[in-house]
């Protein structure tokens, strides 16, 4: 989906210092700086990204095609297309994911579940500190 055509842009964002609660649902792509207590969505019908930056946090579910993390999550984490993991990511719960890039230093607590209606072994990748 994303190799083969340009991803979203980010057109709204969460400043540092800001906090929301209540659920959030989004089209495009969405940058958190800031802090969230509630669910976070990604719209289904168009291609969405999601990145949640070293100093934000997250609880609640959070679902979108694409995903960044290199913050906090509290939370199960679905991700349609890929989920990447930077080394300063920390999640609470569950992850859902068609395909995994995971950094070193990145923690999760919470079971690893690729997409169950994937008919190949879902691709993992780790990714090094020398690429």
């Amino acid at each position: 989906m994303f190799n083969r055509k340009k991803k979203p842009a980010i057109r709204s964002l969460l400043a540092h210092g800001s906090r929301v609660d209540g659920n959030l649902i989004f089209s495009d792509g969405f940058r958190i700086d800031g802090s969230v207590n509630g669910n976070i969505t990604g719209s289904a019908e168009q291609p969405s990204i999601l990145v949640i930056s070293e100093h934000a946090v997250v609880s609640g579910e959070v679902q979108a095609d694409h995903i960044i993390i290199n913050g906090c999550v509290n939370g199960p984490v679905r991700a349609r297309v890929l989920l990447e993991l930077q080394p300063k990511a920390r999640v609470q719960g569950d992850v859902h994911y068609q395909a995994l890039e995971m950094h070193q230093g990145a923690v999760i607590t919470g079971q690893l579940q690729p997409d169950p209606q994937q008919q190949e072994k879902p691709v993992l990748k780790l990714a090094s500190n020398n690429a």
